[in-house]
């Protein structure tokens, strides 16, 4: 059985976000969309002035709503809805397990460029293995991300670190470009030695270190490009910081592809600084991959 795209929704307009972009996902892989409303069980406190019935009625609506609202782009879409009860996180983690990838909204912080992924975001992300895509409520935008948004490039977008494994990532970047019939847009930044310091220097030494990164790129992104042939491949390494770059380039991209370490011992997960701050800050949905 194909596992399906499962989306997670609390009412918010980024839960309605979420749950459109996974419609469409499950639709672009012809699988089944699961709806996921995780209700925080009522702590002690809480739990006397708790109604459970207008609680499950709630629940039942928002997820009627959420059907209904997917419905009209996607009628003939198979979608199955489930009311969990548990913390959240761990809910949207088990129910990852099951599935193609999973979905998430993002709140928006009106004015400011940017937004919060939020406490149960995060928590997610850090106890799941699976994909998890997040996805941007609608909202105010400053005028670059407005015509950004108006103008897709119809790119999937991936941030390549030749130091370290990324597999995964081009793995998923590269799928999701062939079934949307999109490119991939592979970044690699890179920096010039500290010791540079005159503008004649930093030139001469961009000429003499650039070929060879843009070798390694080519090479190293050799086996996707036979695996993928009808998939377009830009590459681009550049001189910048990795977060900046793929920030810039997310503009108007369908979807932004980052890692994260998975950490098998006591210190967790890991969230390095591009990822933090691509999640935090892109406007376009960004697909986090863990790694080892």
């Amino acid at each position: 059985m194909s596992r399906p795209v499962t989306v997670g929704v609390d009412g918010s307009p980024g839960g309605v976000a979420a749950a459109e972009w996974a419609a469409r996902e499950s639709a672009l892989r012809g699988v089944p969309l699961r709806i996921v409303y995780a209700e925080q069980r009522p702590g002690a406190a809480t739990i006397r002035h708790s109604n459970p019935e207008a609680r499950r009625r709630w629940a039942e609506e928002l997820l009627t709503e959420a059907v209904e609202a997917v419905r009209q782009e996607h009628p003939s879409l198979e979608i199955e809805t489930r009311h969990l009860s548990g913390e959240p996180a761990e809910v949207l983690a088990h129910e990852a397990a099951e599935a193609a990838l999973l979905v998430l909204g993002s709140r928006g912080l009106g004015g400011v460029r940017g937004f919060l992924l939020g406490s149960v975001g995060m928590a997610t992300i850090s106890v799941t293995e699976r994909p998890v895509v997040l996805v941007r409520a609608p909202g105010r935008l400053d005028a670059p991300n407005r015509a950004a948004l108006a103008a897709p490039s119809r790119a999937v977008v991936v941030g390549v670190d030749l130091d370290r494994f990324f597999g995964p990532l081009l793995d998923f970047a590269f799928g999701e470009a062939a079934v949307r019939g999109e490119q991939v847009l592979a970044l690699h930044g890179w920096s010039i030695p500290p010791v540079v310091r005159d503008a004649s220097a930093l030139v001469r030494a961009e000429r003499e270190m650039g070929p060879d990164i843009a070798r390694r790129l080519t090479e190293g992104l050799r086996p996707w490009r036979q695996k993928f042939p009808s998939v377009d491949l830009v590459e681009r390494p550049c001189v910048g910081g990795p977060a900046q770059l793929l920030l810039h380039a997310a503009e108007g991209a369908d979807l932004v592809v980052v890692g994260r370490r998975v950490r098998r011992g006591s210190l967790g997960t890991h969230i390095g600084s591009v990822t933090h701050a691509v999640i935090h800050h892109c406007a376009a949905p960004v697909a986090v991959i863990a790694h080892e």
